[in-house]
């Protein structure tokens, strides 16, 4: 796997509740490319329960979201919004877990539309929640700076 090298840090105005790493009540989270799949790593701890030992829903909806978009982000070098999210949670997911991994793929394009499919997954790789996304991406002769830096989504070592 290769780190994501986050193309937004030092940006004025950014502030990404999941992957702003100076945004004080975020979640502070990393990205990895590993082949076709983007993948992050999270401990669900009991703060961010909905019931007892239960991962929240909406938390695990907003990983999945967040995943995609890094998709998008490094896969297609663009940036873009989720129009449709259609979760299929499987299983509970307890946070007395270690840790659970979230991937997403592209698993169709049609013109500026990303279909993704996600995933959270605990250590012993049982899928726990699915998903599938829709996602409309900016036409690259559309972006700005500021939007998504010309630069461009990098990796480690690029």
């Amino acid at each position: 796997m290769k780190k994501i090298i986050n193309p937004w840090i030092g940006t004025e105005g950014y502030n990404c509740f999941v992957c702003c790493p100076t945004n004080p009540i975020g979640l502070h989270l990393e990205f990895w490319e590993d082949g076709d799949y983007i993948v992050t790593k999270f401990k669900p701890t009991h703060d961010y329960e909905s019931w007892q030992n239960t991962f929240h829903g909406g938390l695990q909806a907003l990983l999945i979201d967040e995943t995609a978009g890094w998709v998008v982000c490094r896969k297609l070098q663009t940036n873009g919004v989720t129009s449709k999210m259609n979760m299929e949670y499987l299983k509970p997911v307890s946070t007395l877990l270690d840790e659970i991994t979230v991937r997403a793929r592209i698993s169709k394009m049609m013109r500026n539309v990303a279909f993704i499919e996600a995933e959270i997954m605990d250590a012993d790789s049982t899928v726990l929640t699915r998903a599938e996304l829709i996602y409309f991406c900016t036409p690259k002769f559309k972006l700005d700076e500021k939007a998504f830096p010309a630069s461009g989504c990098k990796v480690e070592g690029e």
